[in-house]
C-alpha cells in the first residue's frame, strides 16, 4: 500500500520532533566515542536510532529500514526508510545549535519523501518529489508547513556558497560570493532549498546524509548533480538493493539555478573535492 503524503508527514514529523526533544537534553553534555570511520558516536545517537527504528517498524511493518547506526544494507522492498539519528552530531557534541533528525523514503531505490527536524533550532523541513516513480506525490517543499524556493537572485558578493570540510580547502579564491560551513550535510544542501545559499557541496557524504534531503531540495527547484571521481555529474539512484552502503559515498553539488554550474565550477576542484569518495 503506498502511504499518503499526509501519513508521511505527520508521522514522520511527530516521531522526529518526540525523538528530538528526548536527546536534546543531552545536547553539549553527552561523551562522543569515535567510530572506525573516524565519525563521532553518542549514546544519544543510539538511543535514537533504536527509538525511530522501532516507531517506523510499527507504522509500516512491510517497510525496509537502513540507518547509519544500525543495518546499513538497502533491503528489497518497494519502500525503505534512511534514517540518520543526528546529522551533525560533532555540532552536537560542541554546543553547536545545528544538527538533526533525519528521515527519508525511498521508494525502489529513489528518495520520494524527507522530513528532517532540527530541535535547537524549531525547523522543520519536509518535501516530496515523485519524480519517475509514478507514485501520487506532490512537488512540495515546506519549512515548519511553509512553502519554500530556491533564491532567484543572480551570483554576488552578498550571498553565500556552503562548503564543507573537506571541500574548503578545495576552494579557489577569490569566489564570487561569500563561503559558510555549517558542519551538518543536510542543513548544508537545505540553505539552497531555503533561498539562503545559491549552491552547496558535500565531498564525502553518506547515504543517510543526502536520502531525506535530496528530494526536499529537487522540490525546492535546485538542481543535483552527484559527481563522479574526475568531478564530473553522474546519476545515482536508484540505489541496489542488498547492497552494504556502509563505505560508499556520494560527493554532491546543489544549485540554486543550473546556470550557475560553470561559475562555481570554475572557483571548485571539483575533482579534488570528488576523488575523496574514492580516497578514503
Amino acid at each position: 500500500m503506498v502511504p499518503s503524503i499526509a501519513r508521511l508527514t505527520e508521522f514522520a514529523d511527530r516521531l522526529a520532533r518526540e525523538v528530538g526533544a528526548e536527546i536534546q537534553r543531552d545536547f553539549a553534555t553527552v561523551v562522543p566515542e569515535i567510530k572506525p570511520d573516524g565519525s563521532l558516536v553518542t549514546k544519544a545517537d543510539r538511543f535514537a536510532d533504536a527509538k525511530l527504528r522501532d516507531a517506523i517498524r510499527a507504522e509500516f511493518p512491510d517497510h525496509g529500514i537502513l540507518t547509519e547506526e544500525g543495518n546499513r544494507t538497502l533491503p528489497d522492498t518497494d519502500f525503505c526508510w534512511i534514517v540518520d539519528p543526528i546529522d551533525g552530531t560533532t555540532n552536537f557534541t560542541r554546543s553547536v545549535p545545528v544538527w538533526g533528525v533525519s528521515l527519508g523514503v525511498l521508494y525502489r531505490g529513489t528518495p520520494v519523501f524527507g522530513l528532517v527536524y532540527f530541535p535547537p533550532l524549531g525547523q522543520s523541513f519536509s518535501g516530496s518529489y515523485p519524480g519517475e516513480s509514478g507514485l501520487d506525490l506532490p512537488i512540495a517543499a515546506t519549512l515548519n508547513g511553509e512553502p519554500i524556493r530556491v533564491c532567484q537572485d543572480a551570483i554576488d558578493g552578498q550571498h553565500f556558497f556552503s562548503v564543507c570540510t573537506r571541500s574548503v580547502d578545495r576552494v579557489v579564491h577569490p569566489m564570487p560570493c561569500k563561503i559558510r560551513m555549517l558542519g551538518a550535510s543536510t542543513y548544508n544542501f537545505l540553505t539552497v532549498a531555503l533561498g539562503s545559499c545559491l549552491g552547496a557541496i558535500e565531498a564525502t557524504p553518506k547515504i543517510w546524509d543526502i536520502a531525506a534531503v535530496w528530494p526536499i531540495v529537487r522540490a525546492s527547484g535546485a538542481q543535483w548533480l552527484f559527481l563522479d571521481a574526475a568531478g564530473e555529474p553522474i546519476e545515482r539512484f536508484p540505489l541496489r538493493p542488498n547492497r552494504d552502503y556502509t563505505e560508499e559515498k556520494f560527493p554532491a553539488l546543489a544549485l540554486a539555478k543550473s546556470e550557475f554550474f560553470a561559475t562555481f565550477a570554475a572557483r571548485l576542484k571539483l575533482a579534488s573535492i570528488a576523488g575523496q569518495s574514492i580516497a578514503g
